[in-house]
């Protein structure tokens, strides 16, 4: 694994990638994965589907601080949430933008091996 700076990461295992998509097919296998990356595995199906549930993006959008809050500069909280829908990105980014951040995100990530995931 290389950072941007060049210099190689001294525990490249130590970094866990999870795609949006993945997450969003299988929510409990990925965030059992997470569990097991971080060496705190579930004890129970229970478990992980109470973490689902409760990290959910349609539980989140509805707390009410996330309704009627604001972060910084009376930017709403409400702005911080989109569908949360795969692929809704299209309907945000123009085709350039999309260019761009393809392109940049495989230079960056070229040396860990996972430029891949940006074609």
């Amino acid at each position: 694994m290389w950072w941007s700076t060049g210099r190689r990461a001294k525990r490249p295992e130590k970094i866990l990638f999870l795609k949006y998509e993945e997450l969003k097919s299988d929510p409990k296998g990925q965030v059992s994965k997470i569990a097991d990356f971080l060496e705190r595995p579930f004890g129970s199906e229970t478990e992980i589907e109470e973490v689902v549930q409760r990290c959910c993006l349609e539980r989140l959008k509805n707390l009410e601080v996330n309704k009627s809050g604001s972060v910084l500069f009376d930017v709403p909280n409400t702005s911080f949430f989109r569908k949360g829908e795969v692929g809704d990105w299209k309907n945000n980014l123009t085709p350039e933008m999309e260019e761009k951040i393809n392109q940049t995100s495989r230079i960056k990530f070229e040396p860990s091996g996972l430029a891949s995931f940006f074609n």
